[in-house]
């Protein structure tokens, strides 16, 4: 058994080794490390070139920004404010939650990971294919500092088995898989979301490129990513399609130029209308869900109509990205890619869920 400061005392010891290993100012530099969180985190470097040999979607970039995102959440001060905020009990009556995760972006899984692990129960992982090797290497890292966690982790590739209750994240049509396969048990199921923004015409050029970071990260293939923007009628698309010629790192990625290829393709063959920077495809559609390569964007009139829109949807909706702050429940340009410890997938609050099995 662990107990609750131990289990956070791990978490935040985590954070710190995971900065160490992207900080190319080492501010860690006097950390001491013991023999096995040194051989843990030799392990973690393997794990990133597997990464990249075995998802072609996966880069160094990506990979380096997902840990980065992690080591985020686990800063001392970020996950014990959060932490207190839960009366997590030092001996709780542990359930073996199976997790079921998508393979998207690298250690997509790491925050369900986290809030499983710091309530005191069985994490019982489930990996995508997409993504086998990152998360299990950063679970050695935690056993390294706290050998107690061993049996406390599990992965598989194979059918989950085994569990008490469930988190799964799929698509909508995984998700119904999952509702009739987890449904008798206490669960989360998560199906496909996607994120907006709201433009004004008045964004910055700063706030544009912030906005290419948030369209753009991980190819576009988190559901926190934009894949829609708002723009007013009449808006200017210059200054947007100029700055997101910046972005040359994705043409020289065979898969994303692919996905450009086609779907420029076909928008020719059949005269849609879009506008094309030569690095990303704009297409006019009241849809959030748009194809690697793609964006879409709406027209409004007035703000009552996004906001109308957005309630509308809400339920499909991941995140905001807006500068303006009469959007409720907006972030600014730059953030949907580093949320907070407490930003829950799909609003549900996982810690709840989890303290109440």
């Amino acid at each position: 058994m662990i107990n609750s400061k131990d289990r956070l005392f791990a978490f935040c010891r985590l954070g710190k080794l995971l900065n160490a290993t992207y900080d190319i100012n080492n501010q860690y530099n006097t950390l001491e490390y013991s023999v096995e969180e040194t051989l843990a985190i030799e392990g973690l470097s393997k794990a990133k070139f597997n990464c990249l040999q075995h998802n072609a979607w996966f880069t160094a970039q990506s990979v380096s920004q997902a840990i980065k995102g992690i080591s985020a959440i686990l800063d001392e001060n970020t996950l014990s404010k959060w932490f207190e905020q839960y009366n997590i009990p030092d001996q709780s009556t542990f359930r073996k939650v199976g997790v079921v995760m998508a393979g998207n972006i690298p250690a997509v899984g790491f925050h369900d990971f986290l809030c499983v692990l710091i309530t005191g129960h069985i994490f019982v992982g489930k990996l995508s294919d997409a993504d086998r090797f990152l998360l299990p290497a950063i679970a050695r890292i935690l056993v390294a500092i706290d050998s107690r966690f061993d049996s406390y982790i599990h992965f598989t590739t194979e059918r989950l088995t085994g569990f008490d209750s469930v988190i799964a994240t799929g698509s909508a049509n995984t998700s119904r898989y999952f509702e009739y396969y987890f449904g008798k048990y206490p669960h989360i199921i998560r199906s496909n979301r996607n994120s907006i923004a709201v433009l004004n015409g008045k964004e910055t050029k700063e706030e544009l490129q912030l906005l290419g970071s948030d369209i753009f990260s991980y190819f576009g293939l988190g559901c926190r990513n934009v894949s829609m923007i708002f723009v007013p009628v009449n808006y200017n698309f210059e200054n947007l399609l100029e700055v997101l010629t910046d972005k040359t790192e994705l043409i020289s990625h065979s898969k994303y130029f692919n996905n450009y290829e086609y779907n420029k393709a076909i928008m020719l063959i059949n005269s849609v209308n879009h506008y094309d920077n030569g690095i990303v495809l704009l297409k006019e559609e009241d849809s959030m869900n748009s194809p690697v390569s793609v964006l879409h964007y709406h027209y409004y009139n007035a703000e009552i109509e996004v906001k109308n829109w957005i309630e509308t949807n809400s339920e499909k909706i991941q995140c905001i990205v807006s500068g303006n702050k009469n959007i409720l429940k907006s972030i600014p340009f730059g953030k949907s890619q580093l949320p907070e410890v407490s930003d829950y997938a799909d609003g549900i609050d996982t810690m709840k869920f989890l303290l109440e099995l």
